[in-house]
């Protein structure tokens, strides 16, 4: 068969190579971003798929191969499970006890509610429902993420009642945006929390064709591994945002520091890129959840309050340095690069050009607006969201890279420079542009943590 386009696909099996003995039924509730992939992925292995959702246009959509994501190579795995039978699509409407399969995982969403607590309400819901009605044994798989003791909550108040076994494993996902396929098939582990031997190996069997490590525990502790992941990346990131402010007051380079610390293999380089901080759906509500959940058992987690604190302030830097350089920025137009949190998707929940645009309204300036995937957003009253970046930076004083896409990266500087108005000032967000090359075409550059890089005279 021909292999699916995307990074790295060589590491799939393919289908015919997956024998039918190996294949189980599942039922996926829920079709966002987890649950579409996880469809597809299993689909890939050879399993028999069916993915539920409430939103009757959603699984119109995805029953006519047509993708509700962006990620990249998710369109050709979606075509390819319809295509041979392996996954498809249905409403909630024929009821639970129709749905339900032998291993039935949840993926739905678990909105960040106003006072930092994960909103657990869909999740209880569908749990409710599917206990209610369920008339035979089987495994409930939690991929949702949810807060540690969330599980036990769970198996008290509502299998426990229902009126047969089932058994219940929380199986964290770890999937980057815009990478997800790829960790799927090449994750770094599998974890799997349960007190059922028989559904632990159930699972097992059905990641018989990922090459990883398993790890098994128990429940609470399988969901404070998807927190502590998370709460220990997004403070790798903070901390190098702190010691590029550091590098600023000192006139040191973190782009040299942050490679000599990344040398040490007991820190490692992945996270220590310094920029605006990081946003998504995964970060910025995962971290307040654990700091929430922490609270709510008497732990003030003091050191997850600081990360929370140093990001939340990192994603203003280029206007408090605009503002700056530009003591009449109510008279300029700025142009905002990027509205995705991070490239090769479209997600652009938690992005910091979503903080970046209303602060720089705020300052009385005028913002462009330009991402290559991101669809229409309000922005706000003053924001023009334009087609190209030609047309965000035409007549713009200032521009600020927030998303490190190639097209940003791989700009033409001195074309750039011929449509910007002076100072014509590049922000660097993510510390990702060539200093030199922009400097040279006559613009004036910006970062965080590169030394005389906050300088308007274009001097190094």
């Amino acid at each position: 068969m021909s292999p699916v386009c995307y990074p790295d696909a060589d590491m799939l099996l393919p289908v015919d190579d997956v024998g039918d003995p190996m294949a189980e039924k599942v039922t996926i509730v829920g079709t966002g971003y987890v649950g579409l992939v996880t469809g597809v992925c299993l689909a890939r292995s050879g399993h028999d798929v069916t993915c539920v959702d409430v939103d009757t246009d959603k699984v119109a959509a995805l029953s006519s191969g047509q993708p509700t994501i962006y990620e990249p190579g998710i369109a050709e795995l979606l075509a390819e499970g319809l295509e041979n039978g392996r996954l498809r699509f249905l409403t909630i409407e024929p009821g639970w006890r129709e749905l339900v399969s032998d291993i039935t995982i949840i993926a739905v969403g678990t909105p960040m509610a106003e006072n930092g607590a994960a909103d657990l309400s869909h999740v209880r819901s569908v749990v409710e429902g599917v206990c209610a009605e369920a008339d035979r044994p089987f495994t409930l798989v939690m991929k949702s993420t949810v807060p540690p003791g969330t599980g036990s909550v769970l198996q008290e108040r509502y299998l426990d009642g229902a009126g047969c076994a089932i058994s219940y494993v929380s199986n964290p996902e770890f999937l980057r945006e815009g990478h997800a396929i790829r960790d799927w098939f090449a994750t770094d582990r599998i974890v799997l929390g349960s007190d059922d031997p028989d559904a632990i190996a159930a699972m097992q069997r059905l990641y018989a064709d990922i090459d990883a490590p398993v790890v098994v525990t128990d429940v609470a502790s399988a969901e404070t591994i998807k927190y502590a992941s998370n709460a220990f990346l997004s403070t790798k990131i903070s901390f190098i945002n702190e010691i590029a402010n550091v590098c600023d007051a000192v006139g040191a380079d973190v782009d040299a520091v942050a490679s000599g610390v990344g040398l040490d293999e007991r820190i490692g380089p992945q996270f220590l890129r310094a920029g605006i901080g990081y946003g998504g759906s995964c970060f910025p509500k995962d971290t307040r959840a654990l700091d929430f959940i922490s609270t709510l058992n008497g732990y003030q987690f003091t050191l997850l309050k600081s990360v929370i604190d140093v990001n939340n302030r990192q994603r203003i830097l280029p206007v408090i340095h605009l503002a700056r350089a530009l003591p009449d920025l109510h008279t300029r137009t700025v142009a905002v690069l990027g509205l995705a949190f991070k490239p090769d998707t479209d997600d652009t929940r938690e992005s910091p050009a979503l903080d970046i645009i209303p602060l720089l309204l705020e300052e009385g300036a005028g913002v462009t607006a330009y991402d290559p995937l991101a669809g229409e957003l309000d922005l706000g009253d003053g924001t023009r969201q334009v087609a190209t970046v030609w047309e965000a930076l035409e007549g713009a004083s200032a521009a600020i890279v927030v998303t490190e896409w190639p097209e940003f990266i791989n700009l033409d500087w001195a074309r750039v420079r011929m449509h910007m108005a002076d100072p014509a000032i590049i922000f660097d967000g993510r510390n990702c542009l060539d200093r030199a090359a922009i400097e040279d075409s006559g613009l004036t550059y910006m970062a965080v943590g590169r030394p005389g890089a906050h300088r308007t005279d274009g001097g190094a």
